[in-house]
């Protein structure tokens, strides 16, 4: 079944407080309390590389939950979003774009987002071009071709589909071809090894990856950054036990970064803490990009 971006879940979930979030089943035999949690971080890089990165997280999540919990690395959003409905993934963080989704069909509860120190928070689409494309300005990008990364990603695909309409008259596969790379990183290279004339990318997963030294800043030339947008939510299956579901939330708000391998990746991009959030708040702008793209959850 498809949703509009604006309507309710699907209709196995309820929402009796209206916080646009599936509520806890109230019979607890729909309760789940497994011996393995499984984790999963949305798949915008090398998931070999996040399993490194996580493992010291989600050791402190074992010791606060009693759990095993185990690092799922998933290649795709449409994996990651099936894995929670399908009830194999307790855990997760999900992309920007995904989060409704997620929270729609999958039953994610969203609860924290990494910040900077101050409380600040998110990231900038940007559209970029490798230099001497030809492409100076975004009417320059009529008659040529862009890469986006999935069409569940707000910066990868929502928030470029819609500004390049509204704000230059630009429609894709009209006015300019377009192409699916599945990751920024992929759209990165792309641009910068000259496959791809231009691409829509988060600008905090191009920070990381000139910080690691994958790419450096020369590379590729910026045409045009957004606004700021929430970064990925970090949450819970909806029916996770109650109990559980606390101490999942424990363990990212007591979480010590100093020194650990989330801190040296996350710095990158200037995140060094959890904060609370709330799907309701912090994706308005989210749900509002899909109502003007025409977004449907299809939640089948």
């Amino acid at each position: 079944m498809a949703l509009q971006a604006n309507a309710e879940l699907a209709p196995r979930f309820t929402d009796a407080d209206g916080n646009l979030v599936a509520d806890t089943p109230t019979d607890e035999s729909q309760w789940v309390d497994p011996d393995t949690l499984v984790f999963a971080y949305t798949p915008v890089e090398d998931p070999a590389v996040y399993a490194e990165v996580w493992a010291g997280f989600l050791e402190h999540m074992e010791q606060l939950t009693g759990k095993r919990v185990q690092f799922f690395p998933v290649q795709s959003n449409a994996a990651q979003l099936e894995a929670m409905r399908a009830g194999r993934l307790h855990v997760a963080g999900f992309n920007t774009g995904s989060n409704p989704m997620a929270v729609n069909c999958s039953g994610f509860v969203p609860f924290a987002m990494m910040a900077a120190e101050d409380g600040s928070f998110g990231y900038e689409m940007e559209i970029i071009t490798y230099p001497g494309s030809g492409i100076e300005t975004m009417e320059d990008l009529a008659g040529r071709s862009m890469a986006f990364t999935s069409p569940t990603s707000n910066s990868g695909f929502k928030a470029p589909s819609a500004l390049l309409t509204s704000e230059f008259s630009l429609v894709p596969d009209e006015d300019f071809t377009t192409d699916f790379s599945g990751s920024h990183d992929n759209s990165i290279l792309g641009v910068v090894n000259r496959d791809y004339e231009s691409a829509a990318i988060a600008n905090s997963v191009a920070h990381r990856m000139i910080s690691r030294g994958v790419v450096n800043e020369g590379d590729y030339q910026v045409l045009y950054t957004s606004q700021t947008f929430p970064t990925t939510g970090y949450g819970h299956v909806y029916n996770l036990h109650p109990e559980l579901a606390e101490q999942v939330k424990e363990a990212f708000f007591t979480f010590d970064w100093e020194g650990s391998a989330l801190q040296a990746e996350f710095a990158n991009s200037g995140e060094a803490q959890f904060i609370p959030i709330t799907y309701q708040e912090h994706w308005e702008v989210i749900r509002t990009i899909d109502e003007a793209n025409g977004v449907t959850y299809d939640c089948n």
